[in-house]
């Protein structure tokens, strides 16, 4: 797996890691674009937090900020960084599936005991 591809799924993990950032993100993915003052409207937390917090999600990438009117400034949510960790997080589950797959068919193995087949370990449960 590329480096840069694992630097960004950890930036992304780190921020979505603060129950605060999370808030804002799902604010934003309902809401649409919003200012930091928007937010603070519909979230439990101060402006100031949230400027702060907005900022880093804004430096991970998971959101970019866009000039409005009255030097206001709007936030929107960004896809790419979250998409990059989604394929970080597939890549994984692929390279844990096979020994996975391996580690349960031997403990199935080792539960029926030497020389026993599948079927005769069904028989023996409904027999």
């Amino acid at each position: 797996m590329p480096p840069d591809i694992e630097a960004i799924a950890e930036q992304v993990f780190i921020a979505l890691a603060d129950p605060t950032r999370r808030a804002i993100l799902a604010a934003l993915a309902s809401g649409g674009p919003a200012t930091a003052t928007d937010l603070a409207d519909r979230l439990p937390i101060t402006r100031q937090a949230i400027a702060k917090h907005l900022a880093l999600l804004a430096e991970v990438g998971l959101v970019t900020a866009e000039p409005g009117e009255r030097r206001r400034v709007r936030y929107r949510l960004r896809s790419a960084p979250m998409q990059v960790a989604q394929q970080f997080l597939a890549a994984l589950a692929r390279d844990w599936d096979g020994p996975l797959d391996a580690l349960k068919d031997h403990l199935d193995r080792s539960a029926r005991g030497p020389g026993t087949t599948p079927s005769q370990e069904r028989q023996r449960e409904h027999g």
